[in-house]
């Protein structure tokens, strides 16, 4: 109690009272970021198009991505140490850079954290669909399983934090069998390929014009979608006991974790399938699903399904959560229009209004769904957004550091010089990863997909700039920000 009560007088300290229910201890932080990342959905996700793009030599795209993520990740970890703030990179870059750029990075940042939660509902539609029915899936009955997956996250997280902390319990299990347990049988019991395969393309440049290189460029702008999620262990800070060491620490090792999930179940996978050049070809739609089922047995197709699905369920909930506590965090700060609505929190102690706006509002993505096979379209829209943040955020704690206006040695973790040469290559990273997203590819859009479809990620981002540009010039939202300073950035808050 002493603990809470001192988390409560430094968030005091930043400008605000305790108004979320802090109950979340460092196993419960964990399990959000985990869920959030989730190797299942991550995986399930890459392994296909990785496949159609590169072959077996995919999983090479996914280890550069991890290596890439990694950077990323232990700069977050230090700038969550110092500002316990639920928010995340909204807070950050305005107490770092300004309330204006602030105000810019958190609009993208949303937008993008939107589409992750369509992107996890449409993906986890096809699996919902394969629980019932062995038939086609019209892009109709695509888009409203969707909705159902949209709607249960968003009913757990109105329940409150218990009811989703056991729920995520329950994902961590069902992707520890999913993954981790399948995978180890599937190493030392189904081993059809042998390791010289994951250099071998089997042909897949053939589908981005006959260049190996340009393949594995495109998988790795997908692998990038694998290692999204880790940030949202810093939206939930204002709920987590002692915020400045447990959530960093949460952070990292959620990624960790996740990371090495995906790379040993990509590595079974590949080694496991009987005729790894059908998942190049096409003809298997599904390399994790086939790999199992042909491997283990037909019998395992239903209980496989299950797991699945409860893993696709903890991460739509995961996110769900986050994103209602970044939208909460604008909210509260009279940052965007309805706030004091969007910022109320209920009886539960849980920003139920915006749980419920970003719920409606992922929904509508699901939309696009409707245009046939939006996969490829809906990752590269999350992730492209994504990567944009990230770089911004580096870029920015990059700048801070150099000039002097942010101390990363005053906050739990403490990297020294180290901390500026793992920044500098995270930014070089992120650089070189969001163009690569954003650049246009024919093979990410829909098929006979007009040069809009292939340059939407360009478009749609541009456009949300611009629309947040436009609001930050004409609503001035950065003049409404709450009158009680901030702690300067060098200078943690005494505990």
């Amino acid at each position: 109690m002493d603990d809470v009560r001192t988390d409560a007088r430094e968030l005091a300290d930043y400008g605000y009272e305790q108004e979320l229910r802090r109950t979340l201890s460092a196993w419960a932080v964990f399990a959000i970021g985990f869920a959030t990342i989730s190797p299942v959905v991550g995986i399930y996700a890459v392994i296909q198009l990785g496949f159609a793009f590169s072959g077996p030599v995919w999983i090479w795209a996914t280890v550069v991505a991890f290596l890439g993520q990694l950077l990323v990740a232990v700069v977050y970890a230090e700038l969550a140490s110092q500002f316990p703030v639920t928010g995340g990179v909204y807070q950050w870059v305005r107490r770092l850079a300004g309330p204006r750029l602030g105000w810019l990075v958190g609009w993208i940042y949303l937008s993008a954290a939107v589409a992750s939660l369509t992107t996890v509902a449409y993906l986890g539609a096809t699996w919902l669909h394969l629980l019932f029915s062995d038939g086609a899936l019209s892009a109709r009955g695509h888009v409203l399983l969707g909705v159902v997956f949209v709607a249960v996250a968003l009913a757990i997280n109105l329940l409150g934090v218990e009811p989703v902390k056991h729920f995520l319990n329950a994902g961590i299990i069902a992707e520890g069998v999913a993954s981790i347990a399948v995978s180890l049988v599937l190493l030392v019991f189904v081993h059809n390929n042998g390791f010289g395969i994951l250099f071998d393309t089997l042909g897949a440049e053939a589908a981005v014009g006959g260049s190996a290189t340009a393949g594995f460029l495109a998988c790795l702008a997908v692998a990038g979608w694998a290692f999204l999620g880790f940030d949202a262990t810093t939206q939930v800070a204002e709920e987590t006991e002692n915020p400045r060491r447990n959530v960093p620490r949460a952070l990292l090792r959620a990624y960790l974790f996740v990371a090495f999930t995906v790379l040993l179940t990509g590595l079974a996978v590949t080694l496991a399938l009987s005729r790894p050049e059908d998942a190049v070809s096409g003809a298997i739609a599904d390399p994790v699903f086939a790999a199992v089922t042909d491997g283990i047995g037909a019998w395992a197709e239903k209980p496989f399904i299950v797991v699945v699905l409860i893993a696709f369920f903890a991460c739509a909930i995961s996110i769900q959560t986050y994103i209602g506590r970044a939208v909460f965090a604008f909210a509260r700060d009279r940052q965007l229009p309805f706030s004091p609505v969007l910022a109320t929190v209920g009886e539960r102690q849980i920003p139920y209004v915006s749980l419920i706006v970003t719920a409606v509002l992922a929904a509508l993505g699901l939309l696009l769904g409707l245009n046939g096979n939006a996969a490829a379209t809906l990752i590269s829209f999350g992730s492209g957004g994504f990567y944009f943040v990230f770089l911004a955020v580096a870029l920015t704690a990059l700048v801070a550091r150099l000039t002097g206006r942010w101390n990363p040695d005053s906050g739990q973790v403490r990297l020294g010089r180290l901390g500026l040469v793992v920044n500098v290559l995270a930014v070089v990273w992120l650089l070189f990863e969001a163009i690569n997203i954003a650049w246009p590819r024919t093979e990410l859009a829909p098929v006979g997909g007009s040069w809009v479809q292939v340059w939407a990620v360009i478009l749609v981002f541009s456009a949300l700039f611009l629309v947040g540009l436009a609001y930050v010039l004409l609503a001035r939202p950065h003049t409404k920000l709450a009158s009680v300073p901030a702690p300067a950035a060098d200078k943690a808050p005494t505990r």
